[in-house]
């Protein structure tokens, strides 16, 4: 399988949940032995991935409030470098994250491959999010902002992806991107077991240096990076501590523990393993 960054093949490092992880030997990208096809995101992105817990959530909606200050610190952050505009927002799921935005003088829409999440946004939130996929987004609109909050290790067709959300970006626009850091002390401390390493479900494991590899070759410039605030409630962290350490001597003192949170108490992640980046729009692909 060929690097997606550099276009080098890359090489089989360890097998998880019956899928090969792989890493090129150039630019130390690592990514899922997987081929890409158009169901993915429908299939994988289903009601239970939002729901019932497993590799996704228990209760996605349960994680409105959370998720909504998540998007408002956003774009407060976004302020420093920019003036609120139009904004894609992908992966949108039920609309809290742009809901965020909106409440910090955003306006625009997401996209969401989940029907029934995206419905939940327009009826319940009043946000413009439309079912469908980045790879498949058709429309003509630019915006001043696509921001992709914990998406870009999902795509399954990641190089169509970026080149649709370059498309849309208005010249002088701005990507804003939230994902793990494989390069990370806690991801190789723990290696194999790191969390993250959950396919099909995340397809992508970044670095920074890799991101901002991949963003220059679409015409995108780095112009800040920091670590972001993050939350989860009780019964997401429960979720998934379960999912990864089901079957393993953890498992009995794991579950003793987690019987003492409470689902609704507001908890914040350790972003020792997480970063988000902004870059600009300055030039034309090569």
């Amino acid at each position: 399988m060929l690097c997606y960054i550099c276009g080098k093949a890359a090489v089989r490092l360890f097998e998880k949940h019956d899928y090969w992880i792989c890493e090129c030997p150039r630019c130390r990208h690592r990514l899922c032995e997987i081929e890409p096809e158009a169901e993915h995101a429908q299939r994988i992105y289903d009601d239970g991935y939002f729901l019932e817990g497993r590799a996704g959530y228990p209760d996605y909606l349960g994680e409105a409030k959370l998720l909504i200050k998540h998007g408002e610190r956003y774009g407060r952050l976004l302020s420093r470098y920019m003036q609120a505009g139009r904004v894609l927002d992908v992966g949108a799921a039920a609309g809290f994250i742009l809901k965020g935005l909106y409440n910090t003088g955003w306006i625009g829409m997401g996209i969401e491959p989940n029907a029934r999440m995206a419905d939940y946004g327009r009826s319940a939130l009043g946000v413009n999010v439309q079912a469908g996929t980045l790879e498949q987004l058709s429309t003509d609109e630019q915006f001043d902002l696509v921001s992709m909050i914990q998406v870009v290790a999902h795509f399954y067709d990641i190089r169509q992806a970026f080149k649709q959300a370059a498309a849309v970006t208005k010249p002088g626009g701005c990507w804003l991107i939230e994902t793990w850091d494989k390069d990370s002390f806690v991801a190789r401390m723990l290696g194999p077991s790191w969390h993250e390493y959950s396919p099909p479900s995340v397809l992508h494991w970044f670095a920074p240096a890799t991101l901002k590899a991949l963003a220059a070759q679409y015409g995108f410039t780095e112009v800040a990076h920091g670590k972001p605030s993050k939350w989860l409630n009780g019964a997401h962290v429960k979720s998934l501590v379960t999912y990864n350490v089901a079957g393993s001597v953890l498992q009995r003192p794991a579950n003793a523990l987690l019987r003492l949170l409470p689902d609704g108490l507001p908890i914040p992640y350790p972003t020792f393993d997480l970063f988000w980046a902004l870059y600009r729009k300055d030039a034309a692909p090569a």
